[in-house]
């Protein structure tokens, strides 16, 4: 019966990076258990802890013996081992040599030599040392501290190592740190030394130290206090999960406290507020009921304060001077209407070959006033938005928060006067900002959002900058997805085809246009192949519609939505299959199908599919306006029986060459009527 005892490693160090900690500790873990797979060692289950001092895990019920096994190494055939006296080869000495035994040591009773060995399994506190050191050596830490006089190397300094199989230490020296079973509690709460009495006792061991070990205990506190304290205020904590993560990994012993700032610095947009008090001093900002910011947050201590006041009023001096900044800023950008900054992008290269940020802006306005007026909004406001668009790039507030680029230019706008849409269009035009996020809710916006991409695409790929591989350095893929989500989804009708024709024409002789806005329509369309493959649409469907050539990035969506409809149809496999006969037939006429002469029908099954054409072409017409393709497809679905029969009872190239063309335009007709919609021979 092998015996089992829990398993603790815990590495004292100075403060670690609070960005890496949760990556550290869950690298640590899966390091230990690589080494005790590889060891063969047994164990019910391990867990990892992870505070700002300190990397830990626990490993359950761990053998404390590693089984015997038998290793066996194969050498070279019988035959080869001995020559026809009977005396060993040089390759079967060379095999003993290797197996570091006489020959007669191996067994020679199969095919080949083969050397068997019988390993008795080691004891786990000798492989402890080993699995740990490795599972150390490799975390994913960028750059290592050398610290005193020694060649040591870690993420931080470390202090102390416990290591316990059971109640015994595991003895051993890892990163300059003699194993034993101290351990150490808050740093001022509790300096002592710690003695971890087992390893199962470890948490509460700490927990006595003010120390709370794991992880994800210390963040659903954080978050659940935080979010009371919150509805106190009356308000909602923004709690974004890297800021949670972060100040989880700051604190050992989380105490949230509510601090405020003065009601003037409200008149600052938010967002420059709300970027500098959560990227630079780690606090959760509140917000009202309706949105607005509070002059209020949250800061979480890592001292469990007799004088909480002392804390407060310390994080609210420290937030002031920020806030101030941020006012500063803003003040200075309102003193000077917003189109003025155009004059400094004038100087701001956009790119070496493309001109400066000014030119861009330039074209943004009026490729948005082309498109605004495609897609039913207001050209006057959505030239006006795109003239604007990139002027608060040479803000003084997106020069301290770039992340408020749009956004700055959303408040300056509404400053000066200018309309809703257009100010909205400011922040909109970078939508979306990623895959799944928001998209412009404004026309307006949508315009320029859609001239902003299409221009950098069409600018990128003129001077042959393409996108390879992972390298996409404009994020032209990105853009090209925004383009069709925002036509698509938002059901916006835009010849992309022309769209793209205005931004190319814009560039001049700066770019080489030759066949360019079909290279940039093939682009665009090809990253729709892996949004349908997403959405669990088959390729076939992405294909034959890709066949027909659509310019509408909508009526492309809307014929695969129908193309996907009519495969579920009874009928959909025989017609695929019929469209691609005809399709073949009809590559190898000599020339273009005519008009369909009556008089020539003389088989039953023939005017039976000529006058059922003749009626779905009467009937789908109307409908092929519309757009409706999925009443066209159903409708066309009734066409089967009339199409089998024809294949069935008629022979196609007859010998009357009047009558053999006369068939011809008939499946000429009848394949027309698909290619309305899609080039369905491909779904076979």
């Amino acid at each position: 019966m092998m015996q089992a005892e829990d398993f603790l490693v815990e590495l004292g160090t100075e403060e670690l990076p609070p960005k890496a900690l949760k990556t550290l500790a869950e690298a640590f873990l899966a390091g230990v258990e690589k080494g005790l797979q590889a060891a063969g060692l047994a164990h019910q289950g391990a867990r990892c802890y992870a505070a700002p001092r300190r990397l830990a895990v626990m490993v359950e019920q761990l053998s404390t013996q590693q089984p015997d096994r038998t290793q066996q190494m194969d050498g070279p055939p019988v035959k080869a081992a001995f020559d026809a006296e009977g005396q060993p080869t040089q390759a079967a000495l060379g095999f003993a040599r290797k197996c570091g035994v006489e020959l007669s040591e191996l067994d020679q009773s199969g095919p080949r030599l083969r050397f068997v060995q019988n390993i008795p399994g080691q004891a786990a506190a000798e492989l402890l040392p080993g699995i740990v050191d490795e599972a150390l050596a490799d975390l994913p830490i960028p750059k290592r501290m050398r610290w005193g006089a020694g060649k040591t190397e870690f993420v931080r300094p470390t202090q102390w190592l416990v290591m316990l199989l059971g109640a015994q230490v595991v003895p051993c020296q890892i990163l300059s740190q003699q194993a034993g079973q101290q351990s150490r509690g808050h740093r001022f709460h509790h300096p002592e030394a710690v003695t971890i009495s087992s390893p199962a006792s470890y948490v509460d061991d700490l927990r006595q130290a003010h120390v709370i070990a794991d992880f994800a205990e210390r963040r659903q506190l954080i978050s659940t206090r935080v979010a009371e304290l919150a509805a106190e205020q009356q308000g909602s904590a923004i709690v974004p999960d890297s800021l949670l993560d972060e100040v989880t990994a700051l604190v050992e012993w989380p105490v949230p406290l509510v601090c405020s700032f003065e009601e003037r610095f409200l008149d600052v947009p938010q967002e420059a507020l709300i970027s500098t008090m959560q990227d630079n001093q780690k606090y959760f900002c509140l917000l009202d009921a309706n949105g607005k910011l509070l002059p209020r947050f949250i800061t979480v201590s890592n001292i469990d304060s007799k004088d909480p006041a002392q804390i407060v009023a310390g994080n609210e001096k420290v937030v002031r001077p920020r806030l101030t900044d941020a006012e500063f800023f803003f003040q200075q950008d309102l003193k000077h209407p917003l189109q003025d900054n155009n004059q400094r992008l004038a100087n701001v290269v956009f790119q070496a070959e493309l001109g400066s940020v000014y030119d861009k802006a330039l074209r943004v306005s009026s490729l948005a006033a082309f498109i605004a007026e495609s897609i039913g909004g207001n050209p006057a406001n959505a030239a006006r938005a795109g003239l604007l668009s990139k002027c608060d790039l040479a803000s003084e507030m997106v020069g301290e928060f770039p992340e408020l680029q749009g956004i700055a230019g959303y408040y300056y706008a509404q400053h000066d006067g200018e309309p809703e849409d257009v100010a909205l269009a400011l922040n909109e035009q970078y939508m979306p900002r990623g895959a799944g996020a928001e998209l412009p809710a404004t026309l307006t916006g949508a315009a320029v959002a859609l001239a902003d991409k299409l221009d950098t695409l069409a600018g990128i790929f003129g001077i042959g900058m393409l996108p390879t591989g992972s390298k996409d350095p404009y994020a032209l893929r990105r853009a090209a997805l925004g383009v069709l989500r925002i036509l698509i989804e938002k059901k916006l009708e835009l010849d992309l085809h022309t769209a793209l024709q205005t931004a190319v024409n814009q560039y001049g002789t700066a770019v080489k246009s030759e066949g360019l806005v079909d290279q940039l329509q093939d682009f665009i369309f090809d990253r729709l192949r892996a949004r349908y493959e997403d959405e669990g649409i088959d390729v076939a469907v992405y294909q034959s519609v890709r066949a027909v050539h659509p310019d509408s990035p909508l009526d492309f969506d809307q014929r695969v939505q129908a193309v996907q409809a009519f495969r579920r149809l009874p009928e959909a496999e025989a017609l695929a299959a019929a469209n691609k006969r005809v399709a073949n037939i009809l590559a190898k006429a000599d020339s273009t199908p005519g008009a369909v002469d009556q008089s020539l029908l003389g088989e039953a099954a023939e005017q039976a599919l000529a006058s059922a054409v003749a009626a779905a072409e009467a009937e789908v017409a109307p409908l092929a306006q519309q757009r409706q393709y999925n009443a066209t497809l159903t409708h066309l679905a009734s066409l089967r029986e009339p199409v089998d029969a024809f294949f069935d009872q008629v022979l196609v190239n007859a010998d009357d060459e009047r009558i053999k063309a006369n068939r011809y335009a008939l499946l000429a007709r009848l394949r027309g009527l698909f290619l309305g919609v899609a080039d369905i021979s491909l779904l076979g």
